[in-house]
């Protein structure tokens, strides 16, 4: 029996080249009465549909939508925009998709589809043959939707530059051609368009280090591009972008959104724009305005090749590339959102609503609305998106924005949707890093820990874990600290109070960090008690008001030394936690040298010197403070890379019924005197001083050694073995761990020279007499449990009890 031939079309939405010159097109709409392909050519050149379409309709609503409704093809001249447009009739639904064979296409061709059907607002239907909508799958996208009342499908006006209207209200008649994007389309048929790409690095995740940037932020005031590279895709693949980068030392660098975006109204009336990107205009289309003026004039295939040669050049240095992905909602805002694509083509298919009442939109996502994963075409569209990411550009993994919201099956959350399943199980994204964000804004919304293998996640408890046990314990306030030994020592070994949730879950699944895009930077974090949004034009409402932050006495910027070398030293305290941690850990761009964002903790909408990365600290060079700064985070990153106890998957430590901290066979707990932690140990939130032992068989064993008390300690470091310190979070200061029988009998209080006790007034107005010494009566502290001596005689040390700086963090490594 022979097979039936295969349909003509394809099965799949898109944009498909024929051999004949011309292309298929194909578009998906399960409610449409009927759809129409349109293309866009200038006035005063010939058209190519000459022989298909009827003479010109005059350019008015009535006359176009009968001539549409009458003719199989219609064209028509708009004099005010110079173009001609030719629209095709589409046949369908087939399976809800519509097709149409255009005679002829070209590289480059603009072109759009409009939809005809019910108005009916309140049953989630909104189509309007007036409004031009984008391709959902197209791959280059020129312009963007206008301000103005003409982008919105039901009648409203400006005033004041506000939209007003309801969306309940009758449909819009005017046409949205000129004040929304149009789709352009990209011959992507070479059979040799990805030869010579160089190798992707696949970096195993035990060996991952992720650098979380800005495309255009990063370079926007970068010193050494010039000025027509800053800011752009180009200026991040140039050689002494990936220098830096290399010099650092991360091996995976994570993209804030990189697919086309459009800023929400609401922005675009108080004049500003997403700078962050999340706000997605289109899912194929890479973001034109971070591509170089010369690209964007030569139009999108040009964009796209200059973000095609950035993941080689990337690549090429041996970094990874991960891109932040947004299909948790689209830019089209809720429904009173302009309509530029999914709303007008499918509004019932494409976002979830209330099942009582269809018009409403949900939203779990505090933007509006929410794309429907629990559509199938819509599952299959986000992973088409994916892949063609992936397999085209050279995108090595994605970190899922609000990824809570495309496991929810019936409202409520499950790490068996059907989308997890799809990644899991597909050939090419299967492999690859796939970075779940584990919330959402919608009920039940925190899920961290919960996406199961192979998807790792982000870590907010170790986010918050780490800043209050060094911030908060900074602080020079009486009381019982928050954040005990057995709290930082669950997060240091990978938390598998989160993570271990079945078999074969290692602490990589664990995406370790301290700050991200979304909140303060590192240096705010010290700086900074309050958030300062107010050029978002919020009034200051919007942001994180929990940030857990101090600003040591002065708010913002200071000159004082000693409040300085504070903010310094627990930066570095995290940046410490961070890197000495099992997991996957993930650096801020701009916190390896101090970067500020002036206080504001949601700078998503400051395309300006807030958000942009300031490089002005290479004037001073590394002897500068924040040079200082760059290059102890450069060498723990190194240290950590070069040591093969970080490189495996397992976790460090087991949990008891209680949920209590077992020791593992390869991680050893001591007290700053050398003892055993007993579980009382573990529920004294005073203890704040203890050391980490990991083992090895391979390698010399590493300590991780932990003094957060106020003043300098002597510890009694495992006497089995000799140690050397390698890193520790106080050495800009000039200080460092020493073992105490090499300290000189005149150095008083045998301990670092520089500052042991963190004494002194920060700010009297602001602080009183409180000091860093405050847990302490004296300046060199002993250790928790040290036996009492005879106060007139003192023996020898033994060789290895060390003296620890106050408030720091060191790691030592076995001499071998």
């Amino acid at each position: 029996m022979r097979n039936p031939s295969p349909h003509r079309y394809a099965t799949r939405p898109g944009l498909y080249f024929t051999e004949d010159g011309g292309a298929d097109a194909v578009v998906r709409s399960e409610t449409a009465d009927q759809l129409w392909f349109c293309v866009y050519e200038p006035e005063d050149q010939p058209t190519s549909f000459y022989s298909e379409a009827t003479p010109p309709v005059d350019d008015g609503p009535d006359a176009l939508l009968t001539a549409m409704r009458q003719y199989p093809t219609t064209t028509r001249v708009i004099p005010s925009l110079h173009l001609r447009e030719t629209l095709l009739r589409m046949s369908g639904p087939n399976y809800g998709l519509w097709y149409v064979h255009l005679p002829k296409a070209w590289d480059g061709m603009r072109y759009a589809y409009r939809a005809d059907g019910t108005w009916d607002p309140a049953h989630g239907v909104r189509f309007n043959p007036f409004k031009v909508l984008l391709d959902p799958y197209g791959k280059g996208i020129e312009g963007h939707s206008a301000l103005t009342p003409a982008a919105y499908s039901y009648q409203c006006s400006m005033t004041d530059g506000m939209i007003e209207g309801s969306p309940n209200g009758p449909m819009s008649m005017l046409d949205s051609l000129g004040s929304a994007p149009l789709s352009v389309a990209i011959d992507d048929r070479d059979a040799t368009k990805h030869d010579n790409e160089p190798i992707h690095p696949h970096v195993s995740w035990s060996k991952t280090v992720i650098y979380e940037l800005h495309v255009k932020g990063f370079t926007a005031k970068a010193p050494w591009l010039p000025e027509r590279l800053r800011g752009t895709y180009a200026g991040l693949a140039h050689p002494q972008t990936l220098t830096y980068l290399q010099r650092l030392g991360v091996t995976s660098i994570e993209l804030l959104p990189i697919q086309a975006k459009q800023s929400e109204a609401s922005l675009t009336q108080r004049g500003l724009t997403n700078y962050w990107g999340y706000s997605t205009l289109g899912y194929f289309a890479p973001e034109p305005s971070y591509a170089t003026a010369e690209a964007q004039r030569r139009g999108p295939a040009a964009v796209r090749e200059e973000v095609i040669a950035m993941v080689h050049a990337l690549h090429s240095a041996g970094f990874e590339v991960i891109m932040d992905v947004v299909y948790n909602h689209t830019c089209e805002g809720g429904a009173d959102g302009p309509t530029v694509c999914w709303r007008g083509l499918d509004d019932l298919s494409y976002y979830r609503r209330d099942p009582e009442h269809p018009g409403t939109l949900e939203d779990t996502t505090g933007c509006g609305n929410t794309l429907d994963f629990t559509n199938t075409h819509v599952v299959t569209f986000a992973i088409d998106s994916l892949r063609y990411w992936a397999k085209r550009i050279g995108i090595d993994g994605f970190r899922f924005d609000l990824a809570a919201s495309l496991a929810r099956l019936d409202g409520a959350f499950t790490h068996r949707h059907p989308f997890l399943y799809a990644l899991r199980s597909d050939l090419l994204l299967g492999n690859l890093k796939l970075i779940m964000e584990p919330w959402d804004l919608g009920e039940g919304g925190w899920r961290t820990g919960q996406f199961g293998v192979p998807f790792s996640e982000w870590n907010d408890r170790f986010r918050n874990h780490t800043r209050t046990f060094w911030i908060d314990g900074a602080k020079p306030t009486k009381g019982r600290p928050s954040i005990g030994m057995q709290d930082i020592a669950t997060r240091l070994c990978g938390s598998a109070d989160l993570y271990a949730t079945e078999p074969g879950r290692g602490a990589t699944a664990s995406v370790n960090y301290v700050t991200s895009h979304d909140g303060f930077t590192l240096h705010d974090l010290t700086s900074y008690n309050d958030r300062h949004n107010e050029a978002n034009g919020e009034q200051n409402r919007d942001g994180d008001r929990s940030n857990h932050s101090w600003n040591f006495g002065v708010e913002g910027p200071s000159i004082n030394p000693r409040i300085l070398d504070r903010r310094e030293r627990t930066g570095l305290n995290m940046i410490g936690t961070l890197l000495m941690a099992l997991g996957t850990p993930m650096l801020r761009a701009g916190d390896e040298f101090c970067n500020t964002q002036m206080g504001n903790n949601n700078a998503y909408a400051q395309d300006n010197d807030i958000s942009w990365l300031d490089w002005s600290w290479m004037r001073e060079g590394v002897d500068g403070r924040r040079g200082r700064f760059a290059t102890a985070v450069s060498q723990l990153i190194t240290i950590r890379k070069s040591l093969d106890l970080y490189h495996h998957e397992e976790f460090f430590t087991r949990l008891t019924q209680l949920g209590l901290l077992k020791q593992s066979s390869r991680v050893q707990w001591q007290l700053a005197d050398g003892t055993t932690p007993m579980e009382r140990d573990w529920r004294d939130h005073a203890k704040q001083s203890f050391t980490m032992r990991l083992t090895s068989t391979t390698e010399g064993d590493v300590l991780v050694v932990i003094n957060a008390s106020r003043s300098a300690r002597d510890f009694h470091l495992p006497s089995d073995a000799t140690w050397h310190c390698v890193w520790n979070s106080t050495q800009t200061l000039g200080e460092e761990p020493r073992r105490v029988a090499d300290i000189p009998a005149t150095d008083s209080g045998r301990g670092p020279v520089r500052g042991s006790t963190l004494d002194g007034v920060i700010d009297n107005h602001t602080l009183g007499d409180h000091t860093w010494a405050d847990r302490g009566s004296s300046d060199h502290a002993p250790s928790d449990h040290a036996p009492a001596g005879d106060a007139g005689t003192e023996s020898p040390a033994p060789s290895n009890l060390w003296s620890i700086p106050s408030m720091s963090i060191s790691l030592f490594q076995q001499e071998v």
